[in-house]
This record gives structure tokens, sequence and C-alpha cells, in this order.
């Protein structure tokens, strides 16, 4: 126990900046150390991936950029969480860390074929939730982000996720180096089983390794020089439905139809000046009752007489003008 402790001591100050992942929070219950949460092989365990000054082999385009180095060696060991579509969950820094580097934060999710143990993470991931900015007008090199002195990622499975078992693949990226090449990622794996789900389709989905570049602007960003915008890496977020924002009816559902009754409404056609006329002077007749709704052939003939009546109703007009001037020369 005494070197536990002294053990956690000397890690403290290392994992203030440097950090991983160990706990899995779930409505506001935390969890045990590595119960749903895949440890690594790394010798340190706080190192991040990078693709300058590598350390232990691993940089983003490696298989072990899903979990983390040698994660999946903990798969049989490591516990599934089951969770209910809808839940709020957080994953917690170790040993009492908190994120201490500027950057964003981003959750992922990715269906097992079967369980989640026995998955390595080789199939499709979606985004569940990313954050960067939060406020604008702190410092951009710490407490402008969001996740800045935090030691949690917090967020939300989407009620329309389909129930099965999954891996949830939290995400902090620091990009105090980026403007060098040199962004910092400290990410795991959870182990769950979603229950009481929807039948949305996540998406868009990426595959890891290959969702990041060394050159994309997210990883080449500079802190310095006042706030800007963060161009968050990877897909758009999936929050529900049929894929990210879309709109598209679900499978078996039908897009509405235009009624096969409708039709074009005619070209605004600009009207002559009418001028004033003596109250004695007739200058309209009553207006035709407009045609029931739906009565419409969809053919060209409702164009037609509209502009017959548009006719009919200039000629009224000029015929009342003329009355007009010529009541006014007999004053």
């Amino acid at each position: 126990m005494r070197f536990s402790i002294l053990a956690a001591a000397a890690l403290t100050p290392l994992a203030s900046a440097h950090y991983f992942f160990d706990k899995l929070i779930i409505d506001g219950v935390e969890t045990r150390s590595n119960e749903f949460v895949r440890s690594n092989t790394r010798p340190a365990k706080y190192n991040p991936t990078k693709w300058e000054n590598v350390r232990d082999d691993m940089t983003p385009d490696v298989n072990d950029f899903r979990c983390n180095k040698g994660a999946f060696t903990f798969a049989g060991q490591t516990g599934t969480a089951e969770v209910k579509a809808g839940s709020k969950l957080a994953v917690k820094l170790a040993v009492g860390a908190t994120m201490q580097h500027p950057g964003p934060a981003l959750v992922y999710m990715s269906k097992a074929p079967a369980t989640a143990k026995a998955y390595e993470g080789n199939g499709e991931w979606f985004k569940i939730f990313e954050e960067s900015v939060c406020n604008a007008s702190g410092d951009f090199t710490n407490d402008a982000w969001c996740t800045w002195d935090k030691d949690t990622i917090e967020f939300t499975i989407p009620k329309d996720t389909p129930d099965g078992e999954y891996l949830i693949r939290p995400e902090h990226i620091g990009v105090h180096g980026a403007h060098v090449g040199q962004a910092e990622f400290y990410y795991t794996c959870v182990q769950v089983k979603v229950t009481g789900g929807g039948n949305g389709t996540p998406g868009p989905t990426v595959k890891f390794p290959g969702a990041y570049k060394k050159d994309d602007p997210s990883f080449n960003f500079s802190i310095y020089g006042g706030v800007k915008d963060y161009p968050m890496p990877g897909p758009a977020v999936w929050t529900g439905g049929h894929g990210v924002g879309s709109t598209d009816p679900a499978p078996g559902e039908s897009e509405p139809v235009p009624s096969a009754t409708s039709t074009l409404a005619p070209t605004p056609v600009e009207s002559e000046p009418v001028f004033a006329a003596p109250s004695d002077v007739a200058t309209t007749e009553a207006a035709s009752p407009a045609a029931a709704p739906g009565s419409g052939s969809g053919s060209g003939g409702d164009y037609e007489e509209v502009c017959t009546r548009t006719r009919r109703r200039r000629q009224r007009g000029r015929k009342a003008r003329r009355a007009f001037r010529e009541s006014l020369r007999k004053l």
C-alpha cells in the first residue's frame, strides 16, 4: 500500500502534463480503475501519441492508435458496462491528473460485431461528442479551452444508438505544439453494452488509423496570437437519426410527394398606375371567385385564365381613366 501511494504521488506531477484515462462514470457513479477501461502496455502509461518525437513506436498511423498500445491484450480481463441509450457518461483521468494542455476533446463509438471483449476496433467509428473553446475571452493557451484543468470528459450516448456492444474511444488532443507538427493524443477504449436504444443509423464513419492525417489543419494549428477558430478533426458529430444532419427518410419511409394538382404560380404582372376616379365613376367589377383549392388540372388553362382576367382589369382601368379625364375637362 505504501508503495502504491508513493508511486501515485510520483506520477501526479507528470500526469498533470501527460495523462491517461482509467475510470468510467455512469450517471454520476464512478467505477473502479480499469474496470471497464482498457489498460495499455506502454512503459509510461501517460505518454502521448505523436507524429514527431515519437515515444514507444506509437504514431496515429499504427493500428494501436485505436485504443492505445497493447490495449487489446487487456480486453478479455476488462468488464463490459451496461449503459442505457441516452445516459450520461464520463471518463476520468488517473492519479488525480487534470488536462493542462490546451486542445479539444472528442468521443467516438464503434459497434462490435459480437462482444466488446473480442473486438479490436478495426471497424467503423462515429463521433458522438466534441468540444473545443468555451471561453473566448480567456487565454487561448490555456483556460479558453473547455477541457482546461478538468479531470473528466463528459458525454451522452445518443438515444437512437442501436442496442449492442461497443467500444467508446474518448480522446483529448493537446495542441500546444501543433504549430510545429507535435500535436499530442491521449485516448483509450471503454467497453460497453448499450440497451434501450433506437434504430438510428450512426454516421458519418471513419476508421482508426486513417481518420487523421499528419498534414490536417487540426494538427498544424497555432494557439499563439489570440483566439481563433479551431478546425475540429474527424467527422461531424452524430446525435441520432439516420446520419448526421440528414433529413432523408429512414428506409421504408417515403418522402412527401408534391400534389398532382399543384400548379406553378403565374409570373406577377406589373400593373399600370391607376388614378383615383370620382365616386360616381365605376372602375372595377366584382372580382371573380377564386378556384377551390386543389381544383386545378395542372395544365396551362389556369395560367391563361389569370392572364385573361388581368387583361380585362387593365382594359377597365383604361376606360375609367379616360372617363375621369373627360369629366375633368367638363369642369
